[in-house]
């Protein structure tokens, strides 16, 4: 499990982009570049990282799915996942 703190830094920067968004669009299309640049820095969808919806695991995400590698195996070896076994030949 990942620590509470990045967890919710993450969040709070999804929001702050969320929030912006139309804000930047805006100002990309009028080519204001100085304008972009006095937004919060957080304000940029870069800035956000992909994170396990269940552990918070930054590596190892399966975009698809929104888990990491280790949450889907074991939610595909659940049978959670539907549509979804595990190989054998």
């Amino acid at each position: 499990m990942a620590k509470k703190s990045w967890i919710a830094r993450n969040k709070k920067r999804q929001e702050t982009a969320a929030k912006y968004r139309e804000k930047r669009k805006q100002l990309k299309e009028a080519g204001d570049y100085e304008a972009l640049q006095k937004l919060p820095r957080d304000a940029s969808p870069v800035r956000t990282k992909n994170r396990c919806s269940l552990t918070g695991r930054s590596r190892g995400y399966v975009r698809k799915f929104g888990v990491s590698r280790i949450k889907f195996r074991e939610l595909t070896l659940q049978g959670k996942i539907p549509g979804l076994k595990k190989a054998s030949w």
